[in-house]
């Protein structure tokens, strides 16, 4: 069995993020844009395997945001994804991004075990209890307006999938939303779990990822309320005899100078932003989810056409090492990186800003 490099040791942890879909995390029109092909992924991969990141984490979406590129309207799957990229690496952290509304627990209980045994250890499992209305119409199911709601669900479906890896024997189940009878799960991952995540805003969800993942992933807007924020998290999972790291998310633009970065922003998130997806993208994640402060609508609208919402991580070298410093002060466990064009713009970072890391003593 291999490392976990989400398991073991306590540096900072680096990861990517959405590389699975159109256009990454940069809702822009210029053509340079993330093309999210399985060999760009696997190029992608191998070059973050090679280089020592953590781990890999995809975002599931059945439908697009619209606009004129209609951003992450290509999306690959992200159980498939997983397995074929863990059957291609060596070190790194898989995860797969689950919907429990749409995936039954049974059946994701088995496929994240067999990823866990394609990659001797490396599987993660992301749980999303959901929040996009429009993607639950497409798929014909509906979205319960109400946080306790979803996350009853998602709890009764993380339970079954737990007792399906734990238990030596078949069983019934009869819960309020699913039922099964004589059934059994084998295998179990190598562990008997694997590295579980969750991104949460509203308290119901909070409860959730502080009662059951290893990481919770939230953004960071404003470092001075992340600070507080991490530290009520932590104790909220330690009043339940629970660790649990927190992660959040960044956008890449690393150049030799800040004015070469700067440009390039203004490039893709204004000259060329993507508007109407970006107004769709947040008008819904301000509709049904609550996991960006909702007071600070104007400066995330900014922050959505450079990256997804994600801290913005843009200069030299030097700038963005900082960046990332100030996140590891600010008490995060680690932040995933997105670039406009990861396997492009990788190598430049691996280059300048990791050794900065690890000279400073987070890596």
């Amino acid at each position: 069995m291999t490392a976990n490099p989400m398991l073991s040791g306590d540096h900072f942890r680096l990861g990517t993020f959405s590389s699975n879909c159109s256009s990454g995390m940069t809702p822009t029109k210029i053509a340079e844009r993330w093309d999210n092909s399985w060999d760009n992924n696997l190029a992608l991969a191998k070059m973050l395997d090679a280089a020592g990141i953590d781990f890999m984490l995809p975002i599931a979406r059945w439908i697009g945001y619209g606009g004129e590129t209609d951003f992450h309207g290509n999306v690959l799957e992200t159980m498939t994804w997983a397995a074929g990229l863990l059957a291609s690496t060596k070190n790194i952290a898989v995860f797969a991004t689950i919907h429990t509304a749409a995936n039954h627990p049974a059946v994701v209980a088995k496929q994240i075990a067999t990823i866990d045994q394609i990659g001797h250890g490396r599987a993660g499992l992301n749980i999303v209890a959901g929040w996009n209305k429009p993607e639950y119409e497409a798929l014909g199911l509906t979205l319960p307006d109400d946080h306790e709601t979803r996350y009853g669900y998602a709890q009764e479906w993380f339970d079954l999938v737990r007792k399906l890896w734990a238990s030596k024997e078949h069983f019934d189940w009869n819960g309020k939303y699913f039922k099964a009878k004589k059934i059994k799960g084998d295998p179990a991952p190598l562990r008997g779990s694997v590295p579980v995540l969750n991104a949460a805003g509203s308290p119901q969800g909070r409860e959730f990822a502080t009662d059951n993942a290893d990481f919770l992933f939230t953004p960071a807007i404003d470092l001075a309320r992340s600070v507080t924020e991490i530290a009520d998290l932590k104790a909220q999972a330690r009043a339940k005899g629970r660790k649990v790291g927190v992660l959040t998310f960044s956008h890449v633009i690393c150049r030799p100078t800040r004015a070469e970065a700067e440009d390039f922003a203004d490039l893709t998130a204004v000259k060329n932003a993507d508007t109407d997806a970006i107004d769709n993208l947040v008008n819904l994640q301000f509709a049904h989810a609550h996991s960006f402060p909702h007071d600070l609508l104007a400066q995330i609208k900014h922050l959505f056409a450079l990256g997804h919402g994600g801290f913005p991580l843009i200069g030299t070298p030097d700038d963005v090492a900082e960046g990332i410093l100030k996140l590891h002060a600010t008490g995060f466990a680690g932040t995933t990186l997105s670039f406009v064009d990861y396997v492009k713009e990788f190598p430049y970072f691996r280059d300048t800003v990791l050794p900065k890391l690890k000279e400073a003593g987070i890596r």
